[in-house]
């Protein structure tokens, strides 16, 4: 670690500071920096018995204050937090109709686009380390489509809705795996500064909101200014809820494009590593969708998915994330069609919005919603959660 930089950071603090010295010093901060409210709550849970620790998240979660009072005090003070100032409910609603018409391109441009402009970071050496891609890749992909679902839900964000209990589930969850990764011998805290930090959760949500507008957009997604402005909103409330700190939470569409510009330029190469987990979720993606035969999983993923995820990320990502290269015009007419069948989708469907095809590709083989937590830093060893 040099001068509180983590090594890895170096360059790409002196480069990003060229651009933006204020943004590049508050990501670099940051990257060693977790989320101390629920970093609190997973160590005195800890110190519980399993099956304790997921009754007291559960009621947390269903405030049920009977159960809940008799949980660790770093628990409650999380589930205490105040409602942020600039909340607004009625904001999330033409961001919710606007999903819920865009919902194939939403989750296409997700896979294909924007998890891979996360997963570019060196957040994918606490994914890589844990395992949980290649072991469960398509469970993965599946809870985050049921999250976005969620969260755009009407009313999904209200308190006891299904989309603000999600949000903070993956907020313990990703406070568990930083408290497991600790515990590791191999993360390399001087060079990769806190394993899923505030950093990386403020960049991975400009990529949800902003990016995810983009993405889809080229895929064939129509939003007015309202609706985009909304769609942000909606994310940036699921982010506050995910424990983004205020520092790194963006304001609007033009802030979070401008934060996903400078962490870019803060972040190292993508190494091996992130190349091992991008070509891991793009393999995984025809199983969400139901193509199981390896012959027809191949020619989705070599003929279609490839050659439009190399033309939303770009070139220069793509090269350095060795997505097969594609001539222009196998991307265009891998892009064009994606585009005709959805539009023909569309039309057989006779203006349903996708939701069918939504659920279908999100993870709902349960009864009500988990709070168990993983227990061992390995994804094949831990309990299932």
């Amino acid at each position: 670690m040099e001068n509180g930089v983590p090594s890895a950071y170096v360059e790409g603090h002196v480069k990003a500071a060229a651009i933006d010295k204020r943004r590049a010093d508050i990501y670099i901060r940051h990257t060693r920096i977790g989320d101390p409210l629920a970093d609190a709550a997973v160590k005195d849970l800890a110190l519980l018995p399993r099956a304790e620790a997921s009754r007291f998240i559960q009621a947390g979660m269903d405030q049920n204050e009977d159960v809940f009072r008799n949980a660790p005090e770093s628990l409650r003070d999380l589930f205490s937090e105040p409602e942020p100032p600039w909340l607004d409910y009625d904001a999330f609603r033409p961001g919710t109709r606007a999903f819920l018409a865009n919902v194939v391109n939403v989750f296409v441009a997700f896979v294909a686009g924007t998890l891979i402009d996360g997963f570019s970071t060196l957040i994918s050496e606490s994914f890589f380390q844990t395992g949980r891609v290649f072991d469960y890749g398509v469970r993965r992909l599946r809870q985050n489509n049921r999250h976005q679902v969620e969260i755009f839900w009407p009313e999904g964000l209200h308190r006891d809705g299904e989309g603000w209990k999600l949000s903070v589930r993956i907020r313990l969850v990703h406070a568990q795996v930083r408290y497991l990764l600790s515990q590791s011998p191999e993360w390399d805290f001087k060079s990769h500064g806190t394993p899923i930090s505030a950093a990386h959760m403020g960049f991975a949500l400009a990529c949800f909101s902003a990016r995810t507008l983009k993405h889809s957009e080229t895929l064939g997604a129509v939003y007015t200014q309202e609706e985009r402005e909304s769609f942000c909103a909606v994310w940036r409330y699921a982010g506050h809820l995910m424990g983004v700190p205020d520092a790194m939470l963006y304001t609007d569409e033009e802030d979070a494009l401008r934060w996903y510009e400078i962490g870019s330029a803060c972040e190292p190469p993508p190494g091996e590593h992130a190349v091992i987990m991008v070509h891991a979720l793009i393999n995984s993606a025809p199983l969400v969708v139901g193509t199981t035969d390896p012959a027809a999983r191949a020619k989705l993923v070599e003929k279609t998915i490839y050659p439009v995820c190399r033309f939303l990320i770009g070139k220069d990502l793509a090269d350095k994330l060795n997505i097969p290269k594609s001539g222009r015009l196998r991307m265009r007419l891998a892009l064009l069609e994606f585009r005709l069948d959805n539009a023909l989708g569309k039309l057989l469907r006779r203006g349903n919005n996708g939701l069918v095809a939504a659920f279908g590709a999100s993870m709902y083989e349960d009864v009500g919603l988990r709070y168990d937590m993983p227990d061992h830093v390995r994804a094949d060893e831990s309990s299932y959660w």
